[in-house]
């Protein structure tokens, strides 16, 4: 524990020391990771260039919550593997990332992402990073300028851009881009091996994108390629609406292990809710987060539509999935549903109050259906564009776990606090 107090004591000082300069230029197509970023999904495609040499940006996050949760289940509390763990309230790990972002060549940049402090990782490593290339002028100047006027590839091991929730979320310490503490139920969240092709023009987007499925990489077989694509429509209509719909799929037709919906090793925000009185930090990261188990073959859809009409916005989710563990022989279904209002306002927004309701329906592997059903209320302040404040009430609930398990009528409820730095 020392230890990570002292790396976030010495990323803290390099953050500071180099801040000021971070701060006096921005890089071509990467949206800022501030308030400014707020509502942007992709990284922006401009033609204009103003790059002149290389150029090294550091940048980072920290975040830091207390937690007031109380949680119950309706499973015997004298069997010790349904005994809920004794939780109070508390604050929880401080996380902290360091960022890199490099323009490397005109069109072409870098970003690497590590985390220092994160629940499920004591020890500092990299979360994931990417080249995305907007210019091929390395090749020759202005080689196929006319379709890369309109097209950017990206390649790397990070996140890949299926659907729009995962624009919406905490990563790690970075928060500011999720209006509220905890992310979504069904997290389709991994860093895998990837490459991805855009093209925009005319406020539309399509995307195609390419992986091996896989978090851990190894040279072993047994590996199909996973495939995905997004298309949509995103327009400023006027200065009062912006109106944004996507679709997007993923399949993995074979992989030895899959972790689509349990790959983010930085973990949940609600620590150790419905979770068994013995188990380690280490062993509890996703708590209060549902995995459907897919563990060999997955085939999602999601549709993200988004409206904001001067301060107020909607963010919906609709999310369909289907796969299979190697034990099974016929896959299961999963759906996602989910639902965010705010309403933004005070000086250039830096306020905001809403609410987000989120159900997920699905069928374990042992047959049992069951559904769970989660809503937040809070708001947030940005007291500068780099520094936010958020509070929030949460309310979870489970339906259908067998009397064995330790989330048979299960629930939580209680106030998250977090406090958060990005630049």
């Amino acid at each position: 524990m020392k230890s990570n107090y002292l790396k976030i004591g010495i990323l803290g000082a390099i953050m500071l020391a180099n801040f000021a300069n971070a701060q006096q230029f921005p890089l071509d197509n990467l949206k800022p990771r501030d308030q400014r970023g707020i509502n942007t999904f992709e990284n922006p495609k401009d033609s204009v260039t103003t790059f002149e040499k290389l150029k090294v940006r550091v940048g980072g996050a920290f975040a830091l919550q207390f937690q007031g949760i109380k949680h119950e289940s309706g499973a015997d509390q004298s069997v010790p593997a349904t005994q809920l763990y004794n939780i109070g309230n508390n604050f929880n790990l401080p996380t902290a990332n360091l960022d890199i972002d490099v323009a490397l060549y005109d069109g072409i940049n870098l970003h690497l992402r590590t985390f220092l402090s994160s629940r499920h990782h004591n020890e500092t490593y990299v979360k994931g990073g990417y080249i995305q290339i907007d210019k091929l002028d390395f090749i020759q100047k202005d080689f196929l300028s006319d379709f890369m006027k309109h097209a950017t590839i990206k390649f790397g091991h990070d996140e890949i851009n299926y659907g729009d929730a995962h624009f919406r979320r905490s990563d790690n310490a970075y928060t500011t881009q999720n209006p509220f503490v905890g992310n979504y139920l069904m997290d389709a969240y991994a860093t895998m091996i990837f490459a991805e092709l855009y093209y925009r023009k005319n406020d539309f987007i399509g995307m195609a994108g390419v992986t091996n499925g896989r978090l851990n990489q190894n040279a072993t077989g047994g590996t199909s390629p996973s495939v995905y694509a997004k298309v949509g429509y995103d327009k400023q209509v006027n200065n009062d609406l912006r109106v944004r719909l996507t679709g997007s799929v993923y399949n993995a037709a074979h992989t030895q292990r899959l972790d689509f919906y349990d790959g983010d090793r930085a973990g949940s925000r609600y620590y150790y809710v419905m979770e068994n009185a013995a188990a380690t930090s280490s062993a509890n990261f996703r708590s209060g987060q549902i995995v459907p188990d897919f563990k060999n073959k997955v085939t999602s859809f999601m549709i993200n539509p988004f409206v904001r009409y001067k301060g107020l916005e909607f963010f919906g989710t609709f999310e369909t999935a289907s796969g299979r563990n190697f034990a099974e022989t016929d896959r299961r279904t999963w759906n996602q549903y989910a639902a965010e209002l705010l309403y933004r306002f005070g000086n250039n927004d830096n306020l905001y109050v809403g609410g987000r309701y989120n159900m997920v329906k699905g069928e374990l592997a042992t047959g049992n259906k069951v559904d769970i059903s989660r809503f937040n209320i809070g708001g947030g302040w940005f007291m500068t564009k780099n520094i936010l404040a958020k509070a929030e009430y949460v309310n979870q609930k489970y339906d259908g776990y067998p009397t064995s398990n330790i989330l048979y009528d299960g629930k939580f409820n209680g106030f998250v606090l977090e406090a958060a730095i990005s630049f």
